[in-house]
């Protein structure tokens, strides 16, 4: 069974594209009609990659593998921030950093000066800075976490980039194809689809279609995560119970070896631990 329905896409407004004039040939196979000069995205089409997508992000996610989602435009900000924070995921929804991917370490130092810029207020030092120099540093620690605070998690390369508007996000899916970093995104009738590993035909403006498929995305991510968890959680017991198994083997051998070498040793006898010595028949006479 789909995860997502398709009254439910119908009602998102999924389906629809961009004026015909603004299309791109790529998408043709995900255009279903064309109505009063705007295209019509096939949900059948939409509910199946959706499916398709939602599968492989939720592998990523029981592999215990970051997903960076990318959403800088207006509508798609509070959305992304909001589901994707609920599974501690990476994302970012202001100005996407030039060279995040192919330059990180550069990145993962300005994240770093975040950490210590944290460390430095809390020191006797910063007291002694005057007023000024404090608000410089106050201000330039908002900047980092402002643009950066979202990824402060993230020590290494994500496994994959989801993207809401590919055009708009251009940069970003540059970058992650120049690392063959795997891609996600909502493909609106403007945009090349061939440029995604898992492109998803939808309507990247409306806000409700974005908060239905990001929210698919974000619930399938949760379910792998939760059977993580409950794999980890299953082989934590499996092996405590093997920890018991081998105690116990280990306790009847002993309680197997005491038992031999008293029986090796003789029986103990009242009279001095001496063994008793049979009693010699003596004839009558």
């Amino acid at each position: 069974m789909s995860r997502v329905s398709f009254e439910e896409l119908l009602d998102a407004g999924v389906h629809f594209g961009h004026l015909k004039r603004k299309w791109n040939p790529n998408m043709a196979p995900y255009i279903f009609m064309e109505r009063n000069g705007i295209h019509i995205i096939d949900l059948y089409k939409t509910q199946a990659k959706l499916e398709e997508a939602a599968n492989a992000a939720r592998q990523l996610a029981r592999s215990g593998k970051k997903i960076l989602f990318v959403a800088t435009k207006k509508q798609a900000k509070d959305i992304v921030a909001d589901e994707v924070s609920k599974i501690n995921m990476p994302y970012v929804t202001e100005r996407w950093p030039g060279g995040m991917l192919t330059n990180f370490a550069t990145i993962r130092k300005a994240v770093r000066k975040m950490a210590s810029i944290d460390k430095l207020t809390v020191s006797d030092s910063y007291q002694n800075l005057s007023k000024r120099e404090r608000l410089q540093i106050q201000r330039e620690r908002e900047k980092l976490e402002k643009n950066l605070g979202s990824i402060a998690d993230l020590n290494r390369l994500p496994s994959a980039v989801f993207v809401v508007d590919v055009i708009k996000e251009n940069i970003a899916i540059a970058e992650a194809r120049k690392l063959n970093i795997p891609t996600f995104a909502i493909v609106d009738t403007n945009s090349n689809p061939n440029l995604i590993d898992f492109p998803i035909p939808g309507n990247d403006d409306a806000s409700k279609s974005i908060s239905l498929i990001i929210r698919t995305i974000a619930q399938a991510m949760e379910e792998g995560l939760n059977e993580r968890k409950m794999a980890k959680d299953k082989s934590h017991d499996e092996h405590e119970e093997e920890e018991e198994n081998i105690e116990n083997q280990n306790k009847f051998a002993y309680d197997d070896e005491e038992q031999d070498s008293k029986a090796k040793t003789g029986k103990k006898t009242t009279d001095g631990g001496r063994a008793k010595r049979p009693r010699k028949a003596v004839a009558k006479k």
